[in-house]
């Protein structure tokens, strides 16, 4: 182990800066939350889990017993195969920008909707949750994948009644998911009734009698599933919680279960707050960055501006991924396209180099790396008494640091290297960077966070931050990276199966009822009670259940078993298409659109990654229809439902003027006091965040150190570790393309990206057809015709697609804790598709008798 540099007062983390005395005083910064409050995350929940078992369903067949395909069709596009590419975004990024953005919505609408994007007057963006610069906004504020989704959101197209009366679900069904979602905008309400195989077109009034008929028709509240997205803004999201409390339930699941619960479920009961403690100008300080498990050329385009202002400034990048991704290497920023001094270089250089360390860890080996870094730290610290560990921060703000300091020491370097799949000396090489520096910052997504052992591993991270003091001062701390735009925000407003006391206390304040106390269901456990019956009746506000959540055919077959199904959403999806005995497709508008109410043009609001809350106003005429808002929609719901149970003038004041809602919520959670007054300054407003000031609202007030337990992955001999990705022309389950010109992968999307030398040990050859089998308890779920793929991935690990390959993960194979499922965790085997023609066809033809 060399010795960490000595502390050189010319350099950042100085060891002035290195004192627990110095650290940020509460009311420092002023403009990111005067103080702190407490998260809505409960470290101990009550036991809400189904323990009933359900068989796996017979996924591979299923396209056989059902005419509505729940998952997408089978037929391959044309697989074209190309070197992977080494640069993100750069001139191809603007050219594919401009190209979709202008065949979707035209060259008017299309351009009108990205200069108003992410603008500190205009509208938040419908994909991620990236932050936005408090100061100057670049006229171009957003990269190609927001420049994707705005552009879908403003399509000019209309997926009318005409639309639907011409096609059956079946026949919808068998469109791809690129083009379900190039149909155009849902623009009427429509219905499914029992036994029609069309949606056909319903009045809006009718509309609130059918749902308000099912729903009063339930022996109880909790036979109701209230599902939200992430895209859906804060007024909504808080109406809809309200909505569903009011009604008796607390069946509030989320796509946050599936995503960031792990971050939430690690984060509370070691900094008392579960979202991240950064801010974007953090990052442009940091003297050192950890990406881990996530891909933000793809996922978070936007962040590499950040990194590529982080590396200028002298930061050092370490990334952690199985695959080495091309927003990890270089980066060509397209801003720089509008610089004269930097247009050349930006148009013919490599860019800015991103990663400094890359460490192509094994699937679900990141705890182990990290205790690998960890272990040399502590190595260093005994060579460099004083210089490597901050004895001073720990003794004053933490507690558990000698269990923690054991657990590490104790792991043995061969248990390490063999889980990670990364060598002691590339660790030391990590380490190394680490060691003198304070100014540290971890981001992670959702690599991490599906993991079985998400949970811990994001412990893991904690404890790193906390035995480095790098945690609440300038260019320190954890950076959880939220997926889609508005998923933190939702989860602030009360969008949780488990609020606390604190705020439903709140609400029976502000709204004169009694909520419910009893514990709903997250995603998994309402999956599993609507398959077993528990459920008649299932509302999800925006989002694609069916596609993002696990176990395809274990969803669609709950689908089918309610009473009632209704889908709010702005663009037809694969999940719109399993229902229920009846169903309702009904269109709201998308943050892109004007959204006009009785007091005038309304605002709604977002929140970020960093805890920033800012307007987001639509600037796009709706297309002609009976589209209405996300509001609207639940207001009439509630009071047709609720009726005398509730005040129906607040209901109607909060549709007319969304800044009653805001006072309502302004009244209800801390942090939103001025809420009206807030939102409108320019750029919005940042949420209070103890972290940030070294304020953990913990029990006890203290950061915990986690003592976790390293688990060895369990495989057979011939099995492999599968884990799911999105492609880079997709966002969340909408397909915008065939390609992912990244990956070198053009025109499919049934791909599996396998490690050449498991591809010889199955005498697959590149461009093979191939079935997958998943393994989970015995049980077995498979996939089949997908093309394989010769990758550089480690050794013993696969990779695929969602949705393509959510069938493959099973409903019982979740995260420790945080009960997400483990899409970056799935046992198969792979084996050519020649192997099972004669089974298959004894199927299809047992199925067709």
């Amino acid at each position: 182990m060399e010795e960490s540099p000595k502390t050189d007062p010319g350099k950042a983390g100085k060891a002035q800066e290195q004192k627990a005395e110095n650290a940020p005083k509460s009311g420092e910064r002023p403009d990111q939350g005067r103080a702190p409050a407490p998260d809505h995350y409960r470290t101990e929940p009550q036991d809400t889990h189904i323990h009933t078992h359900i068989p796996a369903p017979d996924v591979a067949t299923a396209k056989y017993r059902y005419p509505i395909l729940a998952q997408p069709p089978e037929a391959l596009t044309g697989l074209k195969l190309e070197a992977r590419e080494k640069i993100a975004a750069g001139v191809t990024a603007v050219i594919k920008s401009m190209q979709f953005s202008w065949t979707e919505g035209g060259v008017g609408r299309g351009t009108k909707a990205l200069l108003g994007l992410n603008q500190k007057n205009g509208f938040d963006c419908s994909s991620c949750a990236w932050p936005d610069p408090d100061e100057h906004r670049s006229v171009a504020e957003f990269c190609e994948n927001g420049a994707k989704a705005t552009a879908s959101d403003a399509d000019d197209k209309a997926a009318g009644p005409e639309f639907f009366a011409n096609h059956s679900l079946a026949e919808l069904s068998r469109m791809t998911d690129r083009d379900q979602n190039n149909a155009g905008r849902l623009t009427h309400p429509l219905v499914k009734r029992p036994g029609d195989n069309h949606y056909s077109p319903i009045a809006w009034p009718d509309v609130f009698d059918i749902i308000a008929k099912e729903l009063n028709a339930c022996e109880s509240p909790n036979e109701a599933v209230f599902y939200t997205s992430g895209k859906v803004p804060n007024e909504p999201a808080f109406l809809f919680q309200l909505f569903a409390r009011q009604f008796g339930t607390n069946n509030l699941p989320d796509c946050s279960n599936m995503c960031h619960e792990s971050s939430g479920s690690a984060l509370s009961p070691t900094l008392g707050l579960g979202k991240g403690s950064v801010t974007l100008n953090d990052l442009h300080e940091a003297e050192v960055i950890l990406i881990i498990g996530q891909n933000p050329g793809t996922n978070h385009p936007r962040m590499l501006s950040a990194l590529q202002i982080a590396k200028r400034n002298g930061a050092k990048i370490i990334a952690v991924n199985p695959l080495i991704e091309a927003g990890l290497n270089h980066f060509r920023n397209p801003q720089d396209f509008m610089n004269p001094l930097k247009a050349l270089g930006a148009l013919l250089g490599d860019g800015t180099q991103i990663t400094d360390v890359f460490l192509q860890v094994k699937v679900d080996g990141d705890m182990a790396l990290l205790r690998g870094i960890m272990k040399h730290l502590f190595e260093a610290e005994d060579m460099n008494p004083g210089q490597v560990v901050d004895r001073r921060f720990i003794d004053e703000f933490t507690v558990g640091f000698p269990e923690f300091e054991q657990n590490i020491r104790s792991t043995g370097w061969e248990e390490i290297e063999e889980v990670s799949g990364i060598s002691r000396a590339q660790l030391l090489e990590a380490a190394n960077l680490i060691a003198h520096k304070q100014k540290i910052i971890t981001c992670w997504a959702m690599g991490v966070t599906q993991q079985r052992q998400g949970v811990q591993t994001i412990q893991e991270i904690v404890n790193l931050h906390l035995m480095k003091g790098a945690i609440g001062k300038p260019g320190a701390g954890t950076c959880p990276v939220r997926g889609h735009s508005n998923v933190q925000g939702d989860r602030t407003m009360g969008v949780w199966e488990r609020m606390p006391k604190s705020f439903m206390d709140g609400l029976q304040k502000e709204f004169n009822f009694t909520p419910p106390t009893k514990d709903g269901f997250d995603v998994v456990e309402a999956i599993k009670a609507m398959h077993l019956g528990m459920t008649k009746v299932y509302f999800g506000l925006g989002g694609n259940l069916l596609a993002a959540g696990p176990d395809t055919e274990l969803i669609a077959e709950a689908m089918r078993k309610q009473k009632l199904t209704v889908f709010v959403g702005t663009k037809l999806n694969r999940g719109h298409l399993t229902t229920g005995e009846t169903s309702l497709l009904l269109p709201c508008f998308a943050h892109v659109d004007i959204d006009m109410q009785k007091s005038g043009h309304q605002m709604t609001s977002c929140e970020n990654s960093m805890g920033v809350v800012s307007q987001n106003k639509g600037i796009l005429v709706p297309l002609a229809g009976e589209m209405m808002s996300e509001i609207a929609i639940i207001s009439g719901m509630a009071i047709a439902t609720l009726g005398e149970k509730t005040n129906i003038a607040d209901w109607v004041a909060m549709t007319e003027n969304y800044d009653v809602i805001r006072d309502h919520i302004s009244r209800v959670i801390p942090g939103f006091e001025k809420f009206n007054e807030k939102l409108r300054q320019p750029g919005g407003f940042y949420l209070p965040n103890g972290p940030r000031e070294r304020k953990f609202t913990t029990p006890d007030g203290k950061a915990h150190f986690t003592k976790t337990t390293l688990e060895r992955p369990e495989v057979a001999p011939d099995q492999l570790i599968l884990m799911t990705v999105r492609s880079h022309d997709q966002f969340n389950t909408t397909i915008y393309e065939y390609n992912d010109r990244y990956r070198g992968i053009h025109g499919e999307r049934r791909v599996l990206f396998m490690n050449p030398a498991d591809m010889a040990a199955r005498s697959i050859k590149a461009k093979d057809l191939i079935d997958i089998t998943s393994h989970f308890q015995d049980e077995e779920r498979r996939v089949e015709k997908f093309v394989a793929v010769p990758y550089d991935i480690p050794k013993g690990n696969v990779c695929a697609y969602f949705p393509e390959a959510n069938p493959l993960v099973p409903i019982g194979s979740v995260a420790k804790v945080s009960n997400t499922p483990t899409s970056k965790y799935v046992v198969v085997t792979v084996v050519p598709t020649a192997v099972n023609n004669d089974v298959r066809i004894k199927e299809r033809e047992a199925m067709m008798a």
